[in-house]
């Protein structure tokens, strides 16, 4: 299968990649790493035996800003699979109002169809242009009536030096402002019937409902005169549209759902069913049962065909405060028989965080004022008294663990930050002093600390 060379990587090299932009938490790594490797083994395996080997969903367990939600994310980005995120808080028992579990399945699909049509796109691409550049070259020099007659010959067409004179300098944009006539088709407006109707309970109902609203509305084309820059995309685009065969999409897109698809889960300790619960906590335990047969292995309908989802990796997350992984059902924690604690944050790992990752936080920070000729110098202690101060919040206010950081370096860098259009070719030395002076009142008092950093 064609997908199938995006999941090769080795354990080792998965890590080594997370590496790069997640500090700490080995566990964490390994579970997911050994959890995409296992789905390249499993495509190795005979078929007869291949859809038996279902995957190991993982829970990864620990407070807010430690780094679960940015390894699922590394993680879809690397194997380049369909991804999607949910907070299982957002999920409501069938007959409640709000989106149903199924729903994240069908999220699912509509990123697989997005990621295949971008590759069918710069499959198509060049041909798409040379299409846009023909049709160009017909409205710039109509082809005569002697000219038609010479196509239905049997004999070559001649080669038009004016034509080619005029593909010429449309390729290096010299035609660019000129202006053509064009016949764009537009959709009348559907909106106020759609707008209207009332909402179900299903959003795959409301989805297909709409479209076909939308495909029933009369087409109308208006032609409009526009510059040939502005006419190479809109042509482009249908061009491309044309050329991508839309049934082989859907059923690649399915396909790599259902073999690669990830969902990420996260705040599943919401839907736990904490004992002794009241009120607005009553479709919890619903949720979770409608959760179970997804994530067991079910069929889910879509728009663009049936997904079965026994081969989906399905990685939970929760900070787990007020619960536990035991107040789940226990037909949903056997599903998950992966579990990770992630470790909480030192002094030592936030000086990591704001130097080592490819895209750290004062690396940003530098970059951004660069563009305004402002020169940005972190010292070693200044990143030091950072980390300390990070912690030293995180442990008098609620613990956000590294998001801490970013909260600390938006009040240090507030002045610079709005000064810096005037302050093109200075260089600004962020030492201790210069933190503790920006931030000193902040750190003393410890109320308003609470509520700003």
């Amino acid at each position: 299968m064609e997908m199938m060379h995006t999941l090769n990587q080795t354990p080792r090299e998965i890590v080594a990649y997370l590496d790069k932009y997640i500090i700490g938490q080995a566990d964490a790594k390994k579970a997911v790493a050994i959890a995409l490797r296992n789905r390249w083994r499993r495509m190795q395996v005979r078929e007869d035996l291949r859809d038996e080997i279902l995957p190991k969903n993982i829970i990864m367990i620990g407070s807010t800003g430690i780094g679960k939600t940015e390894i699922a994310r590394r993680m879809a980005k690397l194997v380049n699979a369909p991804f999607t995120k949910v907070e299982a808080s957002k999920f409501t028992e069938v007959g409640y109002v709000g989106r149903d579990v199924e729903s994240l399945i069908r999220d699912l699909v509509d990123v697989a169809i997005n990621i295949v049509k971008d590759e069918q796109r710069e499959r198509v691409e060049r041909q798409a242009q040379h299409q846009v550049e023909e049709r160009l070259l017909d409205i710039l020099l109509p082809p005569s009536p002697t000219s038609s007659e010479t196509e239905n010959s049997q004999d070559p067409p001649p080669v038009n030096a004016t034509r080619e004179k005029f593909r010429e300098k449309l390729r290096v944009g010299k035609l660019d402002d000129k202006q053509v006539e064009l016949e764009l088709a537009e959709k009348r407006g559907s909106g106020g019937i759609i707008e209207l109707m009332p909402v179900s309970l299903n959003d795959n109902l409301d989805m297909n409902i709409k479209d076909l609203l939308s495909n029933m509305m009369p087409k109308s084309s208006k032609r409009r005169k526009i510059k040939i820059k502005e006419a190479k995309t809109i042509l482009e685009q249908e061009e491309i549209a044309k050329l991508i065969d839309m049934e082989e999409v859907s059923r690649e897109a399915l396909l790599r759902v259902e073999q690669t698809g990830i969902v990420f889960l996260d705040e599943i300790d919401k839907i736990a069913d904490r004992q002794g619960s009241q009120g607005p906590d009553v479709s919890r335990e619903g949720v979770q049962r409608d959760l179970l047969p997804i994530v067991e292995g079910s069929t889910v309908n879509t728009k663009y065909g049936p997904v079965k989802t026994e081969h989906i990796l399905f990685v939970a997350a929760g900070a787990f405060h007020l619960s536990k992984p035991s107040d789940l059902i226990p037909e949903l924690q056997g599903r998950f028989p992966i579990r990770v604690e992630l470790k909480s944050l030192t002094q030592e790992d936030f000086i990591r965080i704001l130097t080592e990752p490819r895209n750290a936080l004062i690396i940003q920070y530098k970059e951004l004022l660069a563009t305004e000729g402002v020169t940005l110098e972190f010292s070693e202690e200044a990143i030091e008294e950072l980390a300390k101060i990070a912690c030293q919040v995180n442990e008098q206010a609620e613990n956000i663990g590294a998001r801490r950081l970013h909260t600390i370096m938006e009040q240090l860098l507030e002045k610079v930050s709005f000064e810096a259009p005037e302050m093109q070719g200075e260089k600004i030395n962020v030492t201790p002093q210069y933190i503790q002076e920006r931030l000193h009142d902040l750190l003393q008092n410890q109320d308003l600390s609470r509520y700003i950093l």
